[in-house]
């Protein structure tokens, strides 16, 4: 019997279509080389053309899964993605501020569609009480707009986006630059110390799944003891080539491969 492995915590909603959420960080986790758990958050009908439905869990049904989990089996890693609605923001945070572990919050606003995962009533919340509980926030450009007003469109407006997503409490930031022009370029951050990290822009469209696979390859670092920059150097490492091998489903945009380490050339 081999000992057992690092263990990952997903909080987050579940993609029917398997390129994001839930389906994604499992995926990646055991890319990994890390055991995956789940807390979801909500049902998602959704597939390559966008979200046709959602569906919240209740509160107590999100409370029951996560003390499920970490009172048995514990964990070294949480990961944060689709909340949706302020009193699932509160119920985690909560949940979040009395477990002694890493976390890493994907501020999660729309999909990569553009459909609307987050209630507009839910920011304050994600502010306010979600943030200050992450070792990690990985916003997109976007999701920055969203929580602080600031828009980016160069590297010192990357600075001030971090300055903004600190000034919520989370020990790091990482914005990420994804919809910036030019190379993939992405900044790490604690208010000390930066760390840019730049990834050739891969043409091609099949990118669903990005941000909840970048996070999820964070905590996994995390969660095997890596210092949280060269958790985020790996985990853009992965994520770079999961993109560059992403591929088409459907009639839409597709998702990244998150095995793309084990295909056969």
């Amino acid at each position: 019997m081999s000992a057992a492995p690092p263990r990952v915590l997903t909080v987050a909603g579940s993609d029917s279509g398997g390129g994001a959420g839930i389906q994604a960080d499992l995926k990646t986790m055991l890319a990994l080389g890390v055991h995956g758990m789940s807390v979801i958050t909500a049902v998602t009908a959704q597939n390559s053309l966008g979200v046709q439905g959602a569906w919240e869990l209740p509160a107590e049904a999100v409370r029951a899964q996560y003390r499920s989990v970490v009172d048995d089996i514990g964990v070294q890693a949480i990961k944060t993605g689709m909340l949706s609605s302020a009193a699932l923001v509160e119920t985690v945070a909560e949940l979040l501020s009395d477990t002694d572990a890493p976390v890493v919050v994907d501020p999660v606003g729309v999909s990569k569609h553009g459909d609307a995962l987050l209630a507009a009533e839910a920011l304050e919340s994600v502010r306010k009480r979600l943030l200050p509980t992450a070792t990690v926030a990985t916003p997109n450009l976007d999701e920055v707009a969203q929580l602080t007003g600031v828009r980016v469109e160069d590297e010192d407006g990357m600075r001030r986006a971090a300055e903004a997503i600190l000034a919520y409490g989370p020990r790091w930031a990482l914005i990420k630059g994804g919809h910036y022009p030019g190379d993939a370029l992405d900044l790490l951050t604690d208010g000390k110390e930066e760390h840019w990290l730049r990834a050739p822009r891969h043409d091609n469209t099949h990118t669903h799944g990005t941000g909840c696979t970048l996070a999820s390859a964070v905590a996994s670092g995390l969660a095997k003891g890596l210092p949280v920059p060269e958790a985020v150097r790996q985990a853009k490492e992965y994520v770079t080539g999961a993109i560059e091998s992403g591929f088409a489903l459907g009639a839409g945009i597709g998702p990244v491969d998150h095995g793309w380490r084990f295909r056969t050339p």
